[in-house]
């Protein structure tokens, strides 16, 4: 049975330590270095926001591993040991209760310097369990690492929504968008100043899909709390995408077809041998699926074998596909939101009978407060219903399309994302619709990228991941180094290095607008024989 592909972005972080002075409180360590007392601390929170406890405790270093991560993770070896805070928070009138981590390296000559605040993934707001690996990761690469549940539940649980008698929790919906990260942000960087008797000399966020809409909220809302955020497949206009995701549903029903997998994969089979050397290169991979023209319905009549069973593509299904290529639609046919891009996969949000969960639940228990609403029953006119009540409803809390960055501009801030152009889940063309939006409000994209820099990966699904990529992967930590050297150096990043799945190819992304272009000389899998071109 095909998991639900809830992906959480653990980055990697630079293994460079800052040798700082030591706290008071410190006690000599067994390797001779001195190291600081774990224990509670009194706490600052951000007004409104009122902290119920604190707890400590040390935990020993060494190696962990993640046996029921997916995609699965590799075991992390050498973390050092840390002081883990345990905080509980609650917003007077919300009655909530909001848990806190806050991972410090026990001894300060493991402490990089920085403070490393970590996002969600679908309803998650964050991983604040026992073997966090956003948390775990962030200790191994030397910084104080931190996560916040904002008092809801699981990455698949929304029935938090709703109060007893049946309307919207509101007090969680703003944990859940924007409040709880903001708290994560003064509260972490409050407890590693008490901890170390020192400041953090640098403050980040980092967070992919949900996570990387968080970020986009920090810059928009809060311009001051991180110097530089990573938030890549940002889940921003999240009432538009989520309900997009149901399109298929939609679709197949007004076009009464009902597709097998085998079927849907043998379109995006064409689609990507009839478009993959659009740029020079024959690797499998559509560099740009908006350039990408291919017809599902040249399928018209191609037989399919699957499980044993020969099938005819009919033209209703041809119709279909590129319906979900092009996006939802009113019944007029005005656009409302972006499709799939072409080469990435159908299977999550283009199974017939079977909506994807994430946007299911928020047709549920957030646009209609129905959790029996079924999703599978929606046609044309009913899904735009649905659509607009979306975004009448919840675009003012939710969506984080702002484009005006001009506060967290003006902070010195630096926002750097990446989103693959096969991304399953999250249209990418979402990204560089907002990316667009913020060029036109800032006079261009020259000004744009003085803080703010997007790099589109061909080939690559949600979250960067070797399930469904066919395209190089942004190398381990490559997108962290990349903004601390921005942040810290004021290196901006006009390319980010990534290598394919097995190793055999490399290649450096091009930052937006600019694209990755093959010479023409040398090997195809050498980065070295790739320039960055205006398109």
């Amino acid at each position: 049975m095909k998991r639900p592909l809830m992906i959480f972005l653990a980055a990697a972080v630079p293994v460079a330590a800052v040798i700082l002075p030591a706290a008071s409180n410190a006690a000599t360590s067994d390797s001779g270095t001195t190291a600081t007392a774990c224990a509670p601390l009194p706490l600052s929170a951000p007004s409104g926001t009122t902290v119920v406890s604190v707890t400590a405790e040390t935990r020993a270093g060494g190696t962990f591993t993640f046996p029921s991560a997916f995609p699965p993770v590799a075991p992390i070896t050498d973390v050092p040991a840390w002081c883990d805070l345990k905080v509980v928070v609650t917003h007077p009138g919300v009655n909530d209760t909001v848990n806190l981590r806050i991972a410090l390296p026990q001894d300060p000559i493991n402490w990089n310097g920085r403070f490393q605040a970590t996002g969600g993934s679908a309803y998650s707001a964050g991983d604040v369990s026992d073997r966090s690996l956003p948390l775990i990761s962030a200790v191994k690469g030397g910084y104080v690492g931190a996560a916040t549940d904002a008092g809801v539940k699981t990455s698949q649980d929304a029935s938090w929504a709703l109060t007893a008698d049946g309307e919207i929790n509101a007090g969680l919906l703003t944990n859940f968008a924007s409040r709880s990260v903001h708290d994560m942000a003064v509260i972490g960087k409050d407890a590693t100043a008490k901890f170390y008797q020192r400041a953090a000399s640098y403050s980040y966020f980092t967070g992919c899909s949900t996570g990387g809409r968080q970020g986009y909220a920090e810059a928009q809302q809060y311009p001051n709390d991180f110097q530089g955020i990573l938030a890549n497949a940002p889940a921003i206009d999240w009432n538009r995408f989520e309900i997009a995701t149901l399109w298929s549903q939609a679709v197949f029903n007004e076009e009464k077809v009902a597709p097998t997998k085998c079927e849907l994969d043998a379109f995006n089979t064409a689609a990507v041998a009839a478009c993959d050397t659009l740029d020079r290169v024959k690797d499998g991979v559509i560099d740009n699926p908006r350039d990408c023209a291919f017809d599902a319905r040249r399928l018209i009549g191609h037989k399919v074998l699957c499980d044993g069973q020969e099938l005819t593509i009919t033209k209703a299904l041809a119709v279909a596909v590129n319906k979900l290529w092009a996006g939802p639609t009113t019944p007029s046919g005005k656009k409302l939101w972006y499709g799939q891009n072409k080469g990435s996969i159908f299977d999550y949000i283009a199974a017939a009978g079977k909506p994807f969960k994430v946007p299911e639940l928020w047709a549920q228990y957030f646009v209609t407060k129905n959790p029996a609403f079924d999703a599978t029953k929606l046609t044309y006119q009913s899904f735009e219903q649905l659509f607009n009540s979306a975004t009448s409803q919840y675009d003012a809390v939710i969506a984080h399309n702002n484009p005006n960055l001009s506060k967290f501009a003006r902070a010195g801030g630096k926002l750097l994302t990446w989103h693959g152009q096969s991304d399953q889940l999250i249209p990418t063309q979402g990204t560089v619709h907002y990316r667009k939006r913020v060029d036109a409000l800032f006079g261009g994209t020259k000004r744009v990228d003085d803080f703010y820099r997007v790099f589109l990966l061909p080939g690559v699904d949600h979250c960067g991941t070797k399930f469904f990529s066919t395209g190089p992967l942004i190398n381990s930590g490559a997108d962290l180094n990349a903004l601390v050297n921005w942040v810290e150096k004021g290196q901006a990043p006009n390319t980010l290095p990534a290598t394919s799945a097995d190793g055999s190819a490399t290649r450096d992304i091009c930052r937006y607008p600019m694209v990755t272009r093959y010479t023409g000389h040398g090997d195809t899998k050498s980065a070295t024989n790739y320039r960055c071109v205006t398109p």
